[in-house]
């Protein structure tokens, strides 16, 4: 085991001095030289705010799924008249981007009859490039699984693309903005990454108390770490809502017979070896079992029930 790990530490280590991108904010790396050589470091744009380190038998991933809860995957459509552009942010980074092109307008002095029919004709463009907008978003969305979506543009141009979307894109519809024509990338990330986190804390207690209420009245929820697991144990698990903070996790006096191993473990704040261990297992498992993972950053919603409880999709 020594032998194997003063490998593994060799290999990060030639890692770091030659193959890291310093315009990385983040770096995750799993390596194990022991049964078969493993090692996949992945380079991330959105920033680690400190560092972890586990050392067990298999990977641990809690660090990784709360960064992408932190930066979610997202489409955001930045409209004008005559032209708009469809950006995928994943993980602080632009993932995909593309631009849609109607036919430019301009404004011209006219009366009588013939200013009615020019703007009924200036109108018909923009309706167009708006429905040329809704479906490239659309197969975008399709395509590419896009949760949610945020539209910026000019007053005139947006109620007309609330109007032109289809039911299960406004389903989708995060909130709508205004930017300049010129905002940079930075601005646009750091302005609609803003918007999705403040919407997302304001659900965060309707879920909650969604989930309180089911299990109290014997419907289709549970609450603390023991009842989540078992939850998971057996695929019940709809969606776990868990403290975003491990130390505020109750630990379990017993992990479930198939759990890991406790891991070596350091982290930031106060959390001890058994709470790393419990956040841990608890998104390994849903994970495994295809349930959602919600994060909850106000630890008061779930501190007198241990920090964790979940969503069912059925009872036993």
């Amino acid at each position: 085991e020594r032998a194997s790990l003063e490998r593994d530490v060799e290999r990060i280590n030639q890692y770091l001095s030659t193959e890291l991108n310093r315009s990385a904010n983040g770096l995750a790396i799993f390596a194990s030289s022991g049964t078969g050589e493993f090692f996949e470091a992945i380079q991330l744009q959105a920033p680690i705010d400190d560092h972890w380190l586990f050392v067990g038998e298999v990977p641990h991933i809690y660090p990784l799924v709360r960064l992408i809860d932190q930066y979610p995957r997202y489409a955001a459509v930045l409209l004008d008249t005559n032209s708009a552009r469809i950006v995928v942010f994943s993980l602080g980074a632009i993932e995909k981007s593309m631009h849609v092109t109607g036919v430019k307008t301009r404004r011209h002095s006219m009366g009588g009859s013939s200013q009615g029919r020019y703007q009924r004709h200036i109108e018909n463009f923009h309706l167009h490039h708006v429905k040329e907008v809704i479906e490239t978003l659309d197969r975008v969305v399709r395509t590419d699984n896009i949760q949610k979506i945020i539209v910026a543009g000019a007053d005139v141009d947006v109620p007309m693309v609330k109007e032109a979307m289809p039911a299960h894109l406004i389903d989708k519809l995060v909130d709508v903005m205004k930017f300049g024509r010129q905002a940079a990338d930075d601005e646009i990330a750091d302005a609609t990454l803003e918007v999705l986190r403040r919407k997302d804390a304001e659900t965060d207690r309707e879920r909650v108390d969604e989930a309180i209420d089911a299990w109290r009245s014997g419907g289709l929820g549970v609450m603390g770490p023991e009842s989540t697991l078992r939850a998971l144990q057996l695929g019940q698990a709809e969606e776990v809502l868990t403290a975003a903070n491990p130390q505020t996790l109750k630990p379990v006096h017993t992990m479930p017979d198939d759990a890991s191993a406790e891991p070596l473990a350091t982290s930031p704040g106060n959390a001890d070896q058994r709470q790393l261990h419990l956040s841990d297992e608890l998104v390994t498992r849903a994970k495994q079992t295809g349930a959602r993972i919600r994060f909850i950053e106000d630890a008061e919603l779930l501190r007198a029930y241990g920090g964790v409880g979940a969503a069912l999709r059925f009872r036993v």
